[in-house]
Order: C-alpha cells, then structure tokens, then sequence
C-alpha cells in the first residue's frame, strides 16, 4: 500500500491593488481620528480597487505570482480553490472566473465562503484533495474586495476603518520527497448561533423581491458587526484552535517558528499571542499596512512572512483564523 503524501506549499504570491487609503484620508469621510484607529486597531492605513475591479482580478495577480514562484506552468494546475465574501456576481462563483482569465478551461473551480476563516478551510480541502491523490497542483487563493461595501460615514466608520482590499495564493502538490515536510493537519469549527454578531444581512433570496427601495434606504446591505462579542470570541477561539493542533501533532508552542494569525486586530493578534505565552516577535502581524483583508489576509502574510525570510525550509508555522460564522480554525505546516 502505498503511504499517503504530505501536502506541501510549492509557490505563494500575494497582490494589493495600488490605491492606498490612509487613516487620515478616512479623517476627511468620518468622525474619526489616525490615532483612534491606530489604538484600537493597530491599522495605518490599507488599500483600495479603483472602480471595476473585483475580486477576481486581484486573486487573478495573486495566482500568477503564485505560479511563477512555485516554478511550474499555469497548465499543471488540475484545480482551483477560491476564499471569498465579496464575489464579483451574486452567482456564478468567482473560482469559475478565475479559471477563465487564466485560460484553464475544464478543470475544476470551488468558491469556499467562510469568511475570515475561508482560506483555512479552502487549504483544508485542498489538503484532502492531495492527500487521497485526486490532484496534483492545486491552486488555492483568498481575494476581497471590501471598499466597495463599506459605509463611509460617521455611522459606519466602526466596520469602514477596518477592512482593505487584496488577494494572496498558493499551489499546493505532494511531497514527493522523502521527508516529513507539508500540512502536518487542520482544524475547523464553527457555531452558526452567533451569525448576527458578524453580518452582511441583505440582500438575501428570503425577500420578495431580493431587491427594494426599503432595504436601500434603511442601508441594511451594509456589514454589521457587534465588536464586543467578535473581540472576546476571536481572543478566545483562536488560541484555543491553536493548541488543539498543537496537541494533534504532539508540539509545544516552543516548536513553532511563526505564528500567522488572520489580521483582524493588532489588539486581537496580542492577546493571542499572549494566550499562547509567546512574544509577538513570534507573531506575523501586517494589519498596519493591509487591515483586515478578510479571507486574503493569511496568504498575504504567509507570502510576505516566506519572501522576507521570516519562515523558511523545515520552519514549522501554526496559521490561524476567526470570522464571520462563527468559524474559526487552525493548520500546522512543516515549510
């Protein structure tokens, strides 16, 4: 019987669109300060699509960094996985207009909504895929476009000042060496009570019709968020569905060369690393330059962590998310 292949991170690539958006920019839109938002979210700024750009576009130029640094042609991916909360269309999918720009014909295109956690989840399946020997290059991207969703008024400025727009990716294969290299496991949770604490409420296909002047006007299409009960739950969930992997794979927290949380909250990410009992010296954190990219913001950080030498061959790196949901969830990876 031949022994199941580990699941290895062949390329990554990460693209932000060229528009920034400084706290001071947002001063101009909002009763809001640099400093309010620096304190209670550690973001500095973020950036921006122009208009007609989508998600695709940006997980588009996230993939072909990708593919360029795992060194393989775009013809040897056989699927596409897709993280994503801001779709270019209501329906199809956005991993089937991801294929169609990359001129990948026929092959296979999953979109994974869960949110924050939604990369986490995508790299899980993408895992299991690999690992059975269904596939063999799987392109695996989170890509968001907030800004075109967000309420940029004194009355919206609590979700405004948080969310940037971006992609990150990655190919994933077999480790066809013998070694102990690849994901070492996954963790997924969720707990669907708490799906009005983090929401985007309309439209929704439960209205007749989907679409009104009722639901424009009273902004219901707006994200909604009770920060209260996301901080306490990120701060609680995510090192939680740390040292379950840890446990899993028989680690400690001093076997962990890097930490990549999902960049929700400078706040957030300390009091995780706190939890766990590390320095944030061991914590990837780039919330000052992106804010929350929502599903992209781990591929961004894991391809920045990688090309700026932070994580390296045989480093093991613990990544980890909370969102929307509630979903929550872990992934333990020898590089």
């Amino acid at each position: 019987m031949n022994k199941m292949k580990r699941t290895v991170i062949l390329g990554t690539g990460h693209y932000v669109p060229p528009k920034v958006v400084t706290n001071f920019d947002l001063e101009k839109m909002m009763d809001t300060s640099n400093e309010w938002i620096v304190q209670r979210t550690g973001i500095r700024e973020r950036h921006f699509v122009e208009p007609g750009i989508g998600s695709s576009d940006l997980a588009y130029e996230a993939s072909i960094r990708a593919i360029e640094d795992a060194g393989i042609d775009k013809s040897e991916i056989d699927f596409i996985i897709l993280a994503t909360l801001s779709p270019d269309h209501y329906f199809p999918g956005v991993g089937v207009i991801l294929q169609a720009k990359l001129g990948l014909a026929g092959i296979g295109a999953l979109d994974v909504r869960n949110q924050c956690t939604g990369f986490i989840y995508a790299l899980s399946v993408a895992d299991q895929y690999i690992k059975t020997g269904m596939y063999k290059r799987i392109l695996v991207v989170g890509a968001e476009v907030q800004s075109s969703n967000l309420n940029f008024s004194t009355e919206g400025r609590d979700m405004a000042v948080l969310f940037g727009d971006g992609a990150g990716a990655v190919i994933v294969g077999p480790n066809e060496e013998d070694n102990d290299r690849g994901i070492l496991s996954t963790h997924l949770f969720a707990d669907g009570r708490f799906l009005k604490d983090l929401w985007m409420e309309k439209p929704s296909p439960k209205d007749n019709p989907v679409f009104s002047n009722k639901m424009i006007e009273e902004k219901r299409y707006f994200p909604r968020m009770d920060g209260r009960s996301v901080f306490k739950n990120a701060t609680v969930r995510m090192p939680e569905a740390v040292k379950i992997a840890l446990k899993h794979n028989n680690l400690t927290i001093d076997d962990v060369d890097l930490i990549i949380p999902h960049q929700a909250n400078y706040r957030i990410t300390e009091l995780v690393a706190r939890s766990l009992g590390v320095s944030m010296d061991k914590v990837m954190s780039n919330i000052d330059k992106y804010g929350n990219t929502t599903a992209a913001s781990i591929p961004i950080a894991l391809d920045e962590a990688i090309k700026s030498g932070r994580l390296k061959k045989n480093d093991i790196v613990v990544l980890t998310a909370f969102g929307s949901g509630y979903t929550w969830g872990s992934a333990v990876i020898k590089m």
